[in-house]
Protein backbone atom coordinates (compact mmCIF):
# COMPACT_ATOMS: atom_id res chain seq x y z
CA UNK A 1 0.00 0.00 0.00
CA UNK A 2 2.47 2.31 0.76
CA UNK A 3 3.78 1.90 -2.73
CA UNK A 4 0.69 2.98 -4.08
CA UNK A 5 0.01 5.90 -1.82
CA UNK A 6 3.58 7.29 -3.51
CA UNK A 7 2.13 7.07 -6.99
CA UNK A 8 -0.78 8.22 -6.51
CA UNK A 9 0.58 11.33 -5.03
CA UNK A 10 3.35 11.63 -7.90
CA UNK A 11 0.34 11.27 -10.16
CA UNK A 12 -1.86 13.33 -8.88
CA UNK A 13 0.08 16.25 -9.99
CA UNK A 14 0.51 14.96 -13.37
CA UNK A 15 -3.45 14.43 -13.71
CA UNK A 16 -3.73 18.13 -12.06
CA UNK A 17 -1.40 19.50 -14.77
CA UNK A 18 -3.51 17.63 -17.33
CA UNK A 19 -6.70 18.82 -16.02
CA UNK A 20 -4.99 22.26 -16.03
CA UNK A 21 -3.97 22.33 -19.41
CA UNK A 22 -7.40 21.14 -20.66
CA UNK A 23 -8.91 23.94 -18.48
CA UNK A 24 -6.68 26.76 -19.92
CA UNK A 25 -7.24 25.03 -23.33
CA UNK A 26 -10.51 25.09 -23.17
CA UNK A 27 -10.66 28.71 -21.11
CA UNK A 28 -8.22 29.62 -24.18
CA UNK A 29 -10.81 28.27 -27.24
CA UNK A 30 -13.82 30.11 -24.71
CA UNK A 31 -11.91 33.40 -24.63
CA UNK A 32 -10.92 33.11 -28.88
CA UNK A 33 -14.55 32.50 -29.16
CA UNK A 34 -15.52 35.04 -27.13
CA UNK A 35 -13.34 37.58 -29.05
CA UNK A 36 -14.18 36.21 -32.13
CA UNK A 37 -17.56 37.25 -31.48
CA UNK A 38 -17.17 40.14 -29.79
CA UNK A 39 -15.24 40.93 -32.95
CA UNK A 40 -18.13 39.92 -34.78
CA UNK A 41 -20.32 42.19 -32.77
CA UNK A 42 -18.00 44.74 -33.47
CA UNK A 43 -17.70 44.54 -37.23
CA UNK A 44 -21.54 44.34 -37.57
CA UNK A 45 -22.34 47.30 -35.47
CA UNK A 46 -19.92 49.21 -37.90
CA UNK A 47 -21.52 47.85 -41.08
CA UNK A 48 -24.58 49.17 -39.66
CA UNK A 49 -23.13 52.66 -38.69
CA UNK A 50 -21.95 52.86 -41.96
CA UNK A 51 -25.28 51.63 -43.65
CA UNK A 52 -27.41 54.42 -41.41
CA UNK A 53 -24.70 57.32 -42.29
CA UNK A 54 -24.48 56.08 -45.68
CA UNK A 55 -28.64 55.55 -45.89
CA UNK A 56 -29.05 59.27 -44.04
CA UNK A 57 -27.12 60.69 -46.29
CA UNK A 58 -28.76 59.41 -49.16
CA UNK A 59 -32.16 60.67 -47.58
CA UNK A 60 -30.42 64.66 -47.46
CA UNK A 61 -29.64 64.02 -51.02
CA UNK A 62 -33.37 63.60 -52.05
CA UNK A 63 -34.55 66.11 -50.06
CA UNK A 64 -32.04 68.36 -51.34
CA UNK A 65 -32.61 67.36 -54.76
CA UNK A 66 -36.19 67.54 -54.16
CA UNK A 67 -36.40 71.12 -52.94
CA UNK A 68 -33.85 72.15 -56.02
CA UNK A 69 -36.23 71.16 -59.06
CA UNK A 70 -39.25 72.69 -56.75
CA UNK A 71 -37.51 76.04 -56.79
CA UNK A 72 -36.35 75.19 -60.50
CA UNK A 73 -39.92 74.94 -61.57
CA UNK A 74 -41.30 78.31 -59.63
CA UNK A 75 -38.55 80.21 -61.58
CA UNK A 76 -38.28 78.53 -64.20
CA UNK A 77 -40.51 81.00 -66.18
CA UNK A 78 -38.74 83.83 -64.60
CA UNK A 79 -36.53 85.41 -68.15
CA UNK A 80 -40.08 84.87 -69.77
CA UNK A 81 -42.01 86.87 -67.36
CA UNK A 82 -39.52 89.68 -67.05
CA UNK A 83 -39.22 89.85 -70.63
CA UNK A 84 -43.12 90.25 -70.10
CA UNK A 85 -42.67 93.49 -67.42
CA UNK A 86 -41.86 96.31 -70.16
CA UNK A 87 -45.30 95.23 -72.19
CA UNK A 88 -47.53 95.35 -68.93
CA UNK A 89 -45.55 99.04 -68.86
CA UNK A 90 -46.38 99.39 -72.00
CA UNK A 91 -50.04 99.26 -71.23
CA UNK A 92 -49.85 100.91 -67.99
CA UNK A 93 -49.20 103.62 -70.37
CA UNK A 94 -51.28 103.19 -72.97
CA UNK A 95 -54.49 103.23 -70.79
CA UNK A 96 -53.56 106.50 -69.11
CA UNK A 97 -53.30 107.88 -72.89
CA UNK A 98 -56.62 106.24 -74.49
CA UNK A 99 -58.73 107.86 -71.59
CA UNK A 100 -57.60 111.06 -72.44
CA UNK A 101 -59.65 110.32 -76.11
CA UNK A 102 -62.96 109.42 -74.47
CA UNK A 103 -63.74 106.63 -76.86
CA UNK A 104 -65.43 103.93 -74.22
CA UNK A 105 -65.53 101.49 -76.88
CA UNK A 106 -61.40 101.42 -77.21
CA UNK A 107 -60.83 101.69 -73.93
CA UNK A 108 -63.03 98.48 -72.72
CA UNK A 109 -61.30 97.09 -75.17
CA UNK A 110 -57.88 97.62 -74.35
CA UNK A 111 -58.84 96.72 -70.81
CA UNK A 112 -60.02 93.21 -71.69
CA UNK A 113 -56.49 92.52 -73.30
CA UNK A 114 -54.52 94.19 -70.33
CA UNK A 115 -56.49 92.38 -67.61
CA UNK A 116 -56.09 88.87 -69.87
CA UNK A 117 -52.40 89.10 -70.01
CA UNK A 118 -52.07 90.71 -66.23
CA UNK A 119 -54.77 87.48 -65.16
CA UNK A 120 -52.51 85.16 -67.21
CA UNK A 121 -48.97 86.18 -65.47
CA UNK A 122 -50.73 86.22 -62.07
CA UNK A 123 -51.96 82.41 -63.03
CA UNK A 124 -47.86 82.11 -63.53
CA UNK A 125 -46.95 83.47 -59.84
CA UNK A 126 -46.04 86.77 -61.01
CA UNK A 127 -47.43 89.26 -58.14
CA UNK A 128 -47.41 93.27 -58.04
CA UNK A 129 -45.93 94.44 -55.45
CA UNK A 130 -47.78 97.20 -53.70
CA UNK A 131 -46.31 100.67 -53.42
CA UNK A 132 -47.83 104.11 -52.99
CA UNK A 133 -46.93 107.48 -51.62
CA UNK A 134 -46.58 108.02 -48.10
CA UNK A 135 -45.18 104.28 -47.61
CA UNK A 136 -42.22 104.34 -45.78
CA UNK A 137 -38.97 103.73 -47.68
CA UNK A 138 -37.02 99.81 -47.59
CA UNK A 139 -33.64 99.23 -49.38
CA UNK A 140 -35.08 95.39 -49.10
CA UNK A 141 -37.96 95.95 -51.94
CA UNK A 142 -37.76 99.61 -52.82
CA UNK A 143 -35.07 101.13 -55.27
CA UNK A 144 -34.41 104.90 -54.92
CA UNK A 145 -34.06 106.33 -58.17
CA UNK A 146 -33.48 109.87 -56.95
CA UNK A 147 -34.43 112.41 -53.76
CA UNK A 148 -36.06 115.22 -53.53
CA UNK A 149 -36.80 117.71 -51.38
CA UNK A 150 -40.48 116.50 -49.14
CA UNK A 151 -43.42 118.09 -50.40
CA UNK A 152 -44.59 117.90 -46.26
CA UNK A 153 -42.97 116.97 -43.29
CA UNK A 154 -44.62 114.02 -42.73
CA UNK A 155 -42.99 112.55 -46.03
CA UNK A 156 -39.98 112.70 -45.37
CA UNK A 157 -37.73 109.75 -45.87
CA UNK A 158 -40.49 108.21 -47.47
CA UNK A 159 -42.07 107.54 -50.88
CA UNK A 160 -42.92 110.48 -52.85
CA UNK A 161 -44.01 109.23 -56.31
CA UNK A 162 -43.68 105.80 -58.25
CA UNK A 163 -41.53 105.77 -61.48
CA UNK A 164 -41.75 102.39 -62.42
CA UNK A 165 -43.91 99.20 -61.03
CA UNK A 166 -42.05 96.07 -59.28
CA UNK A 167 -43.19 92.44 -59.19
CA UNK A 168 -42.17 89.43 -57.55
CA UNK A 169 -42.19 85.64 -58.61
CA UNK A 170 -43.38 83.86 -55.48
CA UNK A 171 -41.14 85.42 -52.95
CA UNK A 172 -38.14 86.24 -55.08
CA UNK A 173 -38.78 89.67 -56.46
CA UNK A 174 -37.53 90.11 -59.98
CA UNK A 175 -37.64 93.95 -60.26
CA UNK A 176 -37.59 96.17 -57.64
CA UNK A 177 -40.27 99.18 -57.92
CA UNK A 178 -38.54 102.24 -58.78
CA UNK A 179 -39.55 105.29 -56.55
CA UNK A 180 -38.54 108.47 -55.24
CA UNK A 181 -37.95 109.78 -51.93
CA UNK A 182 -38.24 112.98 -49.86
CA UNK A 183 -35.38 114.38 -47.40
Amino acid sequence: MSTTNSEEIHNEPIVNAVENENESATASAVAEELSVEEQLKQDLEKEKDKYLRLFAEFENYKRRTAKERIDLFKTANQEVLQSMLPVLDDFDRAMVEIVKSGDENLIKGVQLIQHKLKDTLVAKGLEEIEVKAGDVFNADIHEAITQIPAPSEDLKGKIVDLIEKGYQLGTKIIRFPKVVIGS
